[in-house]
């Protein structure tokens, strides 16, 4: 793989490309390892097409496979602007630093002016706050209120714009290793959706561990890149976690001469955020707003399963500089050819 496939790149149209619509998936497949993948050796040579439940035959015994175990949340809610009943919607993201109030999304915001009254569909009444960064408002619940018991009571599961319906499980946009207590997410680590038991008890079988990280997805899944130069796009910081356990399995993985395979972008930035320059991961907690793209160094991540991401990404650009640039491209254009699917419900690609 020649260094210029490597190199930086920073106009945003280096990572457009057509897709048809139809390729767009709106549903999972009916069983979650039946995806198809597409295996694309990281430094040379041409792409396999299996299933993913094929995935054992093309990893090692001793690989490290390191799944985020964050949980999606009701975050989406509908409700009336009272007394007029216009239609609301409201995307809660995180809550804000002081009172019973939440960083939120709201629909139409500019009609919705400071200290309007929402009316959900129990009867609950929230008040629309002061506009913030980034377009977000404030939303103040009522007192005593819990956010939790709000949302599981009238949220609904944020899916992505491009998904018009709703699965008939919620729990098809839930990894099967999602953990409760780590229900902070607007949106899936979608990478991982293609998990079943069966699949990670025969990567078990082969001699691949498993280990987890968590981070919270939050709103910069949703933000496009909205300029011409990469380099003057900013991410938002998101909330991410490693463990003990996990840097420990990941060390012993490296000195063993594993590979760190990485489910996910979520991951990749999780682990590229607390890895030092040797590759060494430090647990703990922190905000992370890494923006990875062509011309970035890896530290400690040498395999990615992923999905097929948006045209102009910063996901696209991640996998850029994983894969090289020409190398992702060319595979795009063949997984257009040969009908994958993409996005969120679709179909998935192991660099490795």
């Amino acid at each position: 793989m020649p260094d210029s496939d490597f190199r930086e790149l920073y106009r945003v149209d280096d990572f457009d490309y057509e897709l048809p619509e139809e390729l767009i998936a709106q549903s999972p497949a009916e069983k979650r390892d039946e995806s198809r993948l597409m295996v694309l050796p990281r430094f040379g040579g041409g792409p396999s097409r299996v299933r993913f439940s094929d995935l054992p035959s093309f990893l090692r015994a001793g690989d490290l496979l390191v799944l985020n175990d964050t949980r999606v949340f009701k975050a989406r809610l509908f409700g009336k602007k009272v007394p007029a009943g216009a239609a609301v919607e409201i995307f809660f993201l995180e809550p804000a630093p002081e009172g019973n109030a939440w960083k939120v999304l709201v629909r139409p915001g500019r009609k919705l002016q400071p200290g309007a009254a929402v009316e959900l569909p129990d009867g609950s009444i929230v008040s629309i706050g002061e506009r913030i960064e980034d377009g977000l408002r404030l939303i103040h619940l009522a007192e005593g209120e819990d956010a939790s018991a709000l949302l599981e009571r009238c949220g609904e599961l944020p899916l992505p714009p491009y998904i018009k319906g709703r699965p008939a499980d919620p729990e098809r946009y839930q990894t099967i290793y999602a953990k409760r207590e780590n229900e902070r997410s607007v949106a899936a680590p979608t990478a991982g959706l293609h998990f079943t038991p069966e699949l990670l008890a025969a990567l078990e079988s082969k001699g691949v561990g498993y280990a987890f990280v968590t981070l919270d997805v939050g709103l910069g899944t949703f933000r496009p890149v909205k300029v011409e130069d990469v380099r003057d796009h900013h991410m938002h910081s998101e909330r991410c976690r490693v463990g003990d356990g996990t840097a420990q399995r990941i060390a012993e993985t490296r000195r063993a001469g594993g590979r760190i395979v990485a489910v996910g972008t979520t991951v990749v930035r999780t682990l590229e955020s607390f890895a030092d320059e040797s590759g060494a991961i430090e647990p703990g907690e922190r905000e992370t707003d890494i923006f990875i793209r062509p011309g970035y160094r890896f530290k400690v991540v040498s395999g990615l399963v992923t999905n097929f991401h948006l045209p102009r990404s910063t996901l696209l650009m991640l996998v850029s500089a994983f894969a090289g640039h020409e190398r992702i491209m060319g595979a795009y254009a063949e997984a257009v050819r040969e009908r994958y699917r993409f996005f969120s419900f679709g179909d998935a690609m192991l660099i490795a």
